[in-house]
């Protein structure tokens, strides 16, 4: 059996890091932006000792640890890849990037790992000061953790700091404050950080709204929680928005055909540069089918004026062209999904206002849909960006076709084959029973359905007439 697909070895060995670190990735989008919240949580108990506090740390905390643990599994497959798949590229690019990846596991995965237990099982051995600590250290972790690895990746983006030894090619480093801090950098990580936020949030807020759907109106967990995802998403979505923007200003300076591949840019312009909204690519003919566009939008949009001149794909040579359809689309999933998120935040705030946050089913099915929103836009924004930087591994310095090992295709598509079968199966275990663990509300023995749906009047975390009182009675707010 012919497991090469008819497909070349480099990109069978590209599909496959793509495959994993999609896994991968989604359970640090969740994981970072869970830990801070485990945090606020932990810390909202202790200053007001409302149990309500205390019963959702503890609710969220067991998806926090299976979230945890299969992110670190997923994220050691990738490793090994490096030494597999990618043995050129790590014998090239490695004394730049091995001493950073390693930086991120003295500083950051240490972190993570010593304090997790105390996080997960330590509050009546240490006391409630330490524990404390302990969830912070868990939490600055998981962001240091982030940082360092999106130092690598955007060294790989815009390499700057180093020099290439003439005999053995390597990249040798020069600077480790220009590697570090490298001209990409400090808007990857705001802007990587804010879509953890938002992952978080959006997944905090859809298991709130499933379980108001279900008529748990008295359940204060579900109320309290569902009120704080949406106060994150009426904050942080506007803000990913501006800071989305920022990025791909940067990212025009230093990387412009990645850019003209995002917007659709196939030709060249000499008085004003049209916003593509929609349309096919054709990259062989080098067009864009059935365009919708807004006139002259586009240079604004760049920092450029109305009528700006603008080169285009066809001035890059065929070779050195990203493939612009998969990252046309992928960066128009990604900025949909961030305008929705947007509308989502700003109207909770509105039925926040009107008193109607907790009483507005179709806000609260929105906020359902859009639950798994922020993985998908993670891994849209993923896509856009590693494509984008195709045909290069380090951008303008690297070919990727030069960077793989010299493997056979069949045994890279074995390798393939039993990734794909291991993962769907152990990690989609995984995510059902997380799922499972989501359907169940919080605080048990507070679901308070009620036989008719009326209206809940309150702009706060919880309705005035169910701060006190018995939480076990049914009735309607």
């Amino acid at each position: 059996m012919d497991l090469s697909f008819g497909v070349d070895a480099v990109l069978l060995a590209r599909i496959q890091f793509a495959f994993t670190v999609s896994f991968h990735f989604v359970f640090p989008a969740f994981t970072i932006g869970l830990a801070s919240f485990l945090t606020v949580l932990n810390g909202m108990y202790l200053w007001t000792r409302d149990e309500t506090y205390l019963q959702l740390f503890k609710y969220w905390l067991k998806i926090f640890a299976i979230s945890f643990a299969m992110g670190v599994v997923s994220g050691i497959v990738m490793s090994y890849q490096f030494g597999t798949n990618w043995s050129v590229f790590s014998d090239l690019a490695g004394p730049v990037i091995g001493p950073l990846m390693a930086y991120e596991v003295l500083t950051a995965f240490f972190l993570e790992a010593g304090f997790l237990g105390i996080m997960l099982f330590g509050r009546e051995k240490v006391g409630n000061t330490l524990h404390m600590v302990a969830c912070v250290m868990v939490a600055v972790g998981t962001a240091i953790s982030a940082t360092w690895i999106l130092s690598v990746n955007s060294w790989m983006q815009t390499p700057v700091g180093f020099s290439i030894d003439p005999d053995t090619g390597q990249f040798l480093p020069e600077d480790w404050w220009a590697i570090v801090f490298n001209p990409s950098f400090p808007y990857r990580l705001a802007h990587t950080l804010t879509a953890a936020y938002l992952t978080t949030a959006f997944i905090v807020g859809g298991v709130g709204a499933w379980h108001l759907l279900k008529g748990r109106v008295l359940n204060k967990g579900v109320l309290t929680m569902f009120s704080m995802a949406m106060w994150m998403a009426a904050v942080v979505a506007p803000l990913q928005i501006i800071v989305g923007h920022e990025h791909g200003l940067n990212t025009y300076e230093y990387q412009p055909t990645k850019v003209l591949a995002m917007e659709g840019h196939f030709d060249s312009y000499e008085d004003g540069v049209p916003l593509i909204l929609f349309g096919i690519p054709d990259q062989a003919a080098g067009e864009m089918r059935y365009a919708v566009e807004i006139p002259r939008i586009g240079g604004p949009i760049l920092n450029k004026p109305w009528d700006a001149q603008m080169d285009g794909l066809d001035t890059v040579p065929d070779e050195l062209e990203p493939p612009v359809g998969i990252v046309f689309w992928s960066f128009r999933v990604m900025v949909g999904i961030g305008l929705l998120m947007t509308v989502v935040g700003l109207w909770s705030l509105v039925s926040r206002v009107r008193g109607r946050l907790y009483d507005d089913r179709w806000l609260h099915r929105a906020a359902l849909v859009m639950a798994p929103s922020g993985l998908i836009a993670v891994l849209a924004g993923w896509i856009t960006t590693e494509v984008g930087r195709q045909p290069f591994v380090v951008y303008g310095e690297l070919l990727t076709a030069e960077a793989a090992s010299p493997l056979g295709a069949a045994a890279v598509g074995a390798s393939l084959v039993a990734f794909i079968l291991i993962y769907f199966a152990i990690f989609g275990a995984g995510v059902v029973y997380i799922l499972r663990l989501m359907a169940t509300p919080p605080l048990p023995g507070q679901r308070g359905v009620r036989e008719e749906p009326g209206p809940i009047r309150t702009a706060g975390i919880m309705p005035a007439e169910h701060q006190t009182g018995d939480m076990n009675k049914e009735g309607t707010a």
